[in-house]
């Protein structure tokens, strides 16, 4: 247990105090620690069994990019990048406010909605709130909302693009607990979807205690509506095929990736958004995207090894087994943890941390890894909105720069509170997450 907890000091040392990026300080503390846990002596590098780490170490490289299923990755970061260069933000932003603008609060509820089916597609959360804070703000601004109200809508309608499938996030802790894939998309799309509606209930709750704060814009007919609609039907068909394809088991998530892709490749030329310098920096910034999270994913595998090799997961369930406290007490302790790190810690580097540690414990508990996915993700969003360092938040003021951070956090407080509220149902009530693995796979 010393080894395993001087590993984690060390491990913290290295990320907060050195600020070493976060995929390599896992991979040396894990290296090293692994090489410790054999019996070496560290101050002699001649010794014959640094071969043993160094086989682990290069195994988990080797493995991981040459895992088939990985190229699920790089794959749906081009989808979101190309769907981005596409200009879908805007358009999506028109449609949702075509149908709930002329509500109270109905901007605010437009640009969750946006941002929820932008996100979907995009996967990814910091580029949701960075694009939508440029696309829904000014509409918001010229209605006289306040900046509270339109800066937290966006905030947290950017984190739903880490768990309504498809999405990147879900990959990587499939990877981790060599969990299903697939069965995570389709586990994430009832939460994700509820994640929305309470969102929009936040909004219904901060415009009836101020109607002031997000006054009713103006009401669109039906055939501006359906106009509004038929701009965005391709990447609708787009989501529907791949998806629906995934879901139905026509073809795997790799596959649907392909398929995601090239789809959004031709929408992108078909909206004439795309020049041959567009198309090279789409690509080079998926290449090194990419490049980041199989970055992490090999420094994390590294680090389970040594923590496994160290016994950590067999001395916490041994430790839990003493309490003698029921099973879903263990989850709200592991709730609680992941709360308090998300406070301090970006949401990747605390999945990366804490699922290798926790995972084979729930396992063990008897609980289903597919359901404990989605509870670690939805966690992870509300660290993404929870100070003193929520991701998207700092997002936010960097492109909002006349909006202090704090204002954000303000009116972050109601969808904070959505979240947990979310949280609470998916953890009592375990089939709002399973319902459609079972109903498709078993």
């Amino acid at each position: 247990m010393t080894v395993v907890l001087t590993g984690f000091a060390v491990l913290l040392f290295i990320i907060v105090v050195l600020r070493v990026p976060i995929a390599f300080a896992m991979g040396l503390v894990g290296f090293f620690g692994f090489a410790f846990l054999m019996g070496l002596d560290l101050t002699n590098f001649m010794d014959f069994r640094w071969r043993g780490a160094l086989s682990m170490a290069s195994n988990r490289v080797i493995d991981t990019v040459q895992n088939y299923s990985l190229s699920i990755i790089p794959l749906f970061v081009l989808m979101g990048n190309l769907v981005t260069r596409s200009g879908l933000a805007q358009e999506l932003y028109h449609v949702s406010n075509a149908f709930l603008g002329h509500r109270k609060g109905g901007l605010s509820m437009a640009t969750v909605v946006a941002c929820g089916g932008f996100s979907a597609i995009c996967g990814s959360s910091l580029a949701t709130s960075a694009t939508m804070a440029k696309v829904a703000m000014p509409p918001m601004r010229s209605y006289g909302y306040s900046d509270a109200l339109a800066t937290a809508s966006i905030a947290a309608g950017g984190t739903l693009g880490i768990l309504i499938p498809p999405s990147v996030i879900l990959v990587i802790y499939g990877l981790l607990t060599e969990s299903s894939i697939r069965e995570l998309f389709a586990a994430g799309f009832i939460p994700g979807l509820l994640g929305v509606l309470l969102y929009l209930a936040a909004v219904w709750y901060v415009v009836k205690r101020n109607p002031d704060a997000g006054p009713a814009g103006e009401k669109t007919s039906w055939p501006e509506r359906l106009k509004a609609l038929r701009n965005v039907w391709g990447v609708l068909a787009l989501f529907t095929v791949v998806m629906g394809g995934i879901y139905l088991g026509v073809f795997t998530p790799t596959e649907a990736a392909g398929i995601g892709a090239g789809g959004a490749f031709v929408i992108a030329l078909a909206r004439r958004r795309l020049t041959l310098s567009t198309l090279f920096e789409t690509l080079a910034d998926t290449a090194r995207t990419s490049a980041m999270l199989f970055a992490v994913v090999i420094g994390a595998l590294i680090f389970s090894d040594f923590i496994n090799r160290a016994g950590l997961p067999d001395m916490l369930l041994s430790f839990i087994s003493s309490l003698d406290v029921s099973p879903i007490m263990v989850i709200l302790a592991i709730l609680g943890i992941y709360i308090v790190l998300g406070m301090v810690f970006e949401s990747l580097s605390m999945m990366l941390l804490t699922v290798p540690v926790f995972y084979p414990l729930v396992e063990s508990l008897g609980f289903d890894l597919v359901w404990f996915g989605i509870v670690v993700v939805v966690v992870t969003e509300i660290s993404l909105i929870t100070p003193p360092v929520g991701m998207n938040v700092f997002v936010l003021s960097a492109v909002l720069r006349d909006v202090k951070t704090g204002t954000i956090f303000k009116g972050v407080t109601p969808f904070w509170c959505a979240d947990i509220v979310r949280l609470a149902l998916i953890v009592f009530v375990a089939q709002i997450s399973l319902f459609l693995p079972d109903l498709l796979y078993h």
